[in-house]
């Protein structure tokens, strides 16, 4: 297959998907279709991104979708007659029938060093366990993550970096990748690499609801669990009485020659923000807001106890409860 005529169609819904389609436009592919999701809430997509307007500049047809697997999309895809799909930036699992269209082969992303950590999460996950990742593009099938790999471009992840950062070195591995294997491509070379299976690990989802900061934890543990879990992604979380507070950033302090009670405030600070006795260690929440985005933060105070202590929240309710029945009963 020549470059000329190969026709390509990408389908995507963050930065990656973009990025991959500013490249692809670079060197000249002939992208024929792009399909750009469209959900009902864009901030719950973390790193969402808008692809009609790159699409549109290269007056390329663009369509919206929810759902990649219904059957208008996969028929808009069949009249594009790609012989390349790429799917890029997206969690929703590409079925069979949607893989069968392309002449060519589909081709999926994945931030890992593949076959190592395939699944769910990737990013948050790297983070968590400060292991190197790779902009990898390989074959799609109906498994997860585990076809032949087109091109894998590795960048490091420092044991300090957070979701942002890593992000953001990805992107450049991104684009290197791109650079090297999008002309050998264009110019007829296809060569996939097999997945060596036996070295395979995976990754489960994560949900916001995993955010929850767990004071009795240590303070690295909760240090990691705020970078991994920061921007573009929806934030590490903890309570003030009633008030639901994201943590934004952290920072470790292992000179402060402070105990106290865990999860209370010890100091504050203007430049650091409020040191926090954990589990084990100490941590400064150096930004934090509130979690509606809209109500004033509420300044934290030296004694203040984050977190709720569940058997006096518990003795409450049951309290509560007994009242209740009481005033039902007459």
């Amino acid at each position: 297959m020549t470059a000329s005529g190969l026709r390509i169609v990408l389908a995507g819904s963050v930065g990656s998907s973009r990025l991959t389609l500013q490249a692809l436009l670079r060197h000249r592919a002939n992208v024929v279709g792009v399909l750009e999701l469209q959900p009902d809430n864009p901030t719950a997509v973390s790193g969402f991104a808008r692809l009609h307007e790159v699409a549109a500049e290269a007056s390329v047809p663009c369509v919206g979708f929810q759902r990649l697997n219904e059957p208008e999309v996969v028929s808009q895809v069949r009249e594009w007659q790609p012989d390349l799909l790429f799917v890029v930036g997206l969690s929703q699992l590409v079925k069979a029938e949607l893989l069968a269209v392309p002449k060519l082969a589909s081709i999926g992303f994945h931030p890992t060093g593949l076959p190592r950590g395939r699944g769910r999460a990737p990013v948050a996950w790297l983070v968590l366990d400060a292991t190197p990742g790779a902009a990898t593009f390989f074959v799609m099938d109906e498994g997860v993550d585990c076809g032949p790999i087109l091109v894998q471009e590795p960048f490091d992840v420092l044991p300090t970096d957070n979701a942002e950062q890593v992000t953001a070195s990805l992107e450049q591995a991104i684009l290197r990748a791109l650079d090297c294997w999008l002309p050998r491509l264009l110019a007829g070379e296809w060569d996939p690499q097999p997945q060596d299976d036996k070295a395979a690990t995976y990754h489960g989802k994560r949900a916001p609801e995993d955010g929850w900061i767990d004071w009795s934890k240590s303070a690295r543990e909760i240090d990691a669990l705020i970078r991994a879990a920061g921007r573009p992604h929806p934030g590490a979380f903890t309570f003030l009485k009633d008030r639901k507070l994201l943590a934004w950033r952290s920072e470790l302090d292992t000179t402060t020659p402070f105990r106290g009670v865990i999860g209370r405030v010890l100091r504050t600070d203007s430049e650091r923000g409020a040191l926090v006795q954990t589990g084990d260690g100490l941590l400064w929440l150096s930004e934090v807001a509130a979690a509606d985005g809209e109500s004033p933060l509420p300044k934290l105070a030296v004694g203040q106890r984050l977190g709720y202590v569940v058997e006096e929240e518990i003795s409450q309710l049951k309290a509560r409860i007994t009242e209740l029945e009481k005033f039902i009963k007459g």
